[in-house]
């Protein structure tokens, strides 16, 4: 039979603990956030539904980045036994230097649309946590200002090659100038993808007041007060703002980019040089023969063909056949710091984050993508922990098998069908 007795006062305060109570509205929001999914929705919250949509949407049905983000999941891990994990070391090596977790900010365009600090928010975020940053051709803050924003640590350069060459060649010249140490030559981009949420939005370079933003921003106004009130937009390549963003990039792009061109800006750049968007075994095999020094399994985030192969799905093949002489970069879909996790083990030297990285800039400027880093530092080390491994060279295929929602014999009797 139970005893039971009345509860002393002081044993019962001793197990009440009242949290501290965080006044700063940021901070307690962003201490809120658990997951990258967590920053996500406060974002949402913060950021008209232009801007928001800009980052968060993809093209056309947005199925290429809906099975992107699938296939993460669609994974089993396969933990070791009995290893001591009492430390686990992330650094890792890419295009010859150190990051000390294997994931670094990926390129993306218009940022200061999404939050005033922008790039240099990311930049300044990357350098503190000793990871690369990526600034975009349509980035809207200058190469020199990314370079001074993060003087000590490794900044990136993506490469658009635009319809004006010259243009082009005076960005690849003004980033090695800048010390940038890492070229990505980006190939899946000779039009705009059909980003329908942009248009349904009227989505415009600067953003145009209609009825419509008008109310969406009235819950909203530190967005607009934060745009107002800071530096017009300035774009790393762009003379002319004004339109959507699709036709920007049709405006500015060039759909006859071919191999010589590769060529061309490569002999230019003096220092690594990476192609970013690749999505076949073959385009993998003839970059890896041409000798690059790595290539970026990429979809564009869905944002460009939608449809297109999965890079996560591509990985293990192209890892198998071209992984012992071309680095493996792999973006597109992550959103946890496991499905980095689950990359490296199945091939992939390294890994790029965009909309996670945005998500947290959204949330909170710069303090907002300390966190997302912050997040996804926790749950590599607590993934590698679980597995098992103390450093990222003991992570291999074994560790993790990729699910299928269909079996071999259901795809191959579709892809039947479709002959």
């Amino acid at each position: 039979m139970v005893r039971r007795q009345i509860p002393k006062p002081a044993e019962i305060f001793e197990l009440m603990k009242f949290k501290k109570l965080e006044l700063d509205p940021k901070k307690r929001r962003l201490e809120s956030a658990l997951t990258i999914e967590d920053l996500r929705r406060i974002a949402k919250r913060r950021t008209p539904a232009a801007a928001f949509d800009y980052t968060d949407g993809a093209a056309e049905g947005e199925i290429s980045m809906t099975r992107s983000v699938q296939a993460f999941e669609d994974i089993e891990f396969h933990p070791s036994i009995l290893n001591d994990v009492s430390h686990v070391d992330t650094t890792t090596q890419i295009l010859g230097g150190s990051s000390s977790m294997p994931f670094g900010i990926a390129p993306t365009g218009f940022t200061r649309l999404m939050q005033t600090e922008g790039e240099i928010a990311g930049a300044s975020a990357a350098g503190a946590a000793g990871i690369p940053f990526t600034l975009s051709t349509l980035g809207t803050t200058a190469i020199e200002d990314v370079k001074a924003a993060n003087p000590y640590g490794r900044n990136w350069f993506q490469l658009y090659v635009m319809r004006e060459r010259e243009v082009s060649y005076g960005l690849v010249e003004r980033a090695a100038e800048a010390g940038f140490d890492s070229l990505f030559f980006t190939v899946d981009t000779p039009v705009g993808g059909a980003r329908l949420r942009d248009s349904r939005n009227g989505f415009s370079i600067p953003p145009q007041l209609s009825a419509k933003t008008v109310l969406n921003a009235i819950p909203r106004p530190w967005w607009w007060w934060d745009f107002l009130t800071t530096a017009k937009l300035e774009f790393a390549s762009l003379s002319e703002t004004g339109g959507t963003v699709g036709e920007l990039i049709n405006s500015a792009m060039d759909p006859t980019i071919d191999f010589d061109d590769l060529a061309t800006i490569r002999k230019m750049w003096p220092g690594k040089f990476a192609v970013k968007g690749v999505q076949t075994l073959d385009d993998a095999k003839r970059l890896a023969d041409l000798g690059v020094d790595a290539i970026v399994l990429s979809n564009h985030g869905g944002r460009q063909l939608d449809r297109a192969p999965v890079p996560f799905e591509l990985l293990p093949s192209v890892a198998r056949e071209v992984g012992g002489d071309v680095e493996i970069i792999l973006d597109t879909g992550i959103r946890n710091g496991a499905d980095i996790v689950a990359s490296l083990a199945l091939g992939a030297d390294f890994t790029l984050i965009g909309r996670a990285y945005l998500y947290g800039l959204m949330a909170g400027g710069r303090e907002g993508v300390d966190r997302t880093i912050e997040i996804l530092r926790d749950q590599i080390e607590r993934t590698m922990k679980l597995l098992q491994v103390s450093t990222i060279a003991e992570l291999e295929p074994g560790h993790v098998t990729q699910l299928s929602r269909f079996n071999r014999e259901d795809r191959a009797s579709i892809e039947d069908l479709g002959r």
